[in-house]
């Protein structure tokens, strides 16, 4: 059976201020990429609008008259100067609107996020922070100096609870930090990032929905 995995947790300044278990079921499972793969595609199809659209002949306005007689012209015979074939005419097999839905069951999602988590975990890039900013109003360059103290990679992902606007407010502008409440944690963002920072309560409420998943 693996064991827990070991994470420090510090404070705004990087001073460690003590230790934090992160569940082997969760960040020490073996890697599944076939899945990762799917869940991460099903997540980018259903981000799609699906609103593309183009105009067949009958939507063209216009053409409704035949352009000339059908026989003694020695032209090619027409029905509609809308035909595809004309200036100004409709498309043939253009974009219609449609809806790119993929259906990914939650066991699947879940599992995905656990082998991204797993990932990041061995490498040494999941993270624990008891807060970005010390103050009581929002201030980018100290969340962004926060940061710095745990990684120096360029793009990082910052879990924070739902109540958190400090967090949020101080990072929202920041290119280097993607901040996510902990129910909204996903494959996709994680393996976009370099690192995972978690502050310490968002951990608290990630561990406790994420337990009763891997259940």
């Amino acid at each position: 059976m693996a064991e827990n995995l070991i994470v420090d947790v510090v404070d705004s300044k990087g001073v460690k201020t003590g230790t934090v278990e992160l569940p082997a079921e969760i960040f020490d499972v073996e890697p599944n990429i076939p899945l990762m793969h799917q869940v991460v595609v099903g997540q980018l199809a259903a981000a799609r609008q699906g609103t593309h659209a183009t105009k067949t002949r009958g939507m063209v306005r216009g053409g409704g008259r035949k352009p000339y007689r059908q026989k003694g012209t020695g032209r090619a015979r027409q029905g509609s100067i809308r035909a595809p074939q004309f200036t100004g005419g409709g498309t043939v097999h253009g974009p219609q609107p449609r809806d790119y839905t993929q259906h990914t069951p939650k066991k699947m999602k879940a599992a995905a996020l656990r082998s991204a988590l797993s990932d990041r975990a061995r490498n040494g890039r999941i993270h624990v922070i008891t807060e970005f900013v010390a103050t009581e109003k929002p201030s980018t360059k100290l969340a962004l100096a926060a940061l710095r103290n745990l990684t120096d990679r360029p793009r990082s992902v910052v879990v924070a609870t739902g109540t958190d606007e400090l967090t949020r407010l101080s990072l929202r502008n920041a290119p280097e930090a993607h901040v996510l409440a902990a129910d909204q944690l996903n494959t996709y963002d994680v393996l976009n990032s370099d690192d995972v920072v978690f502050t310490a309560d968002a951990l608290d409420a990630f561990l406790g929905k994420g337990e009763e998943e891997s259940k």
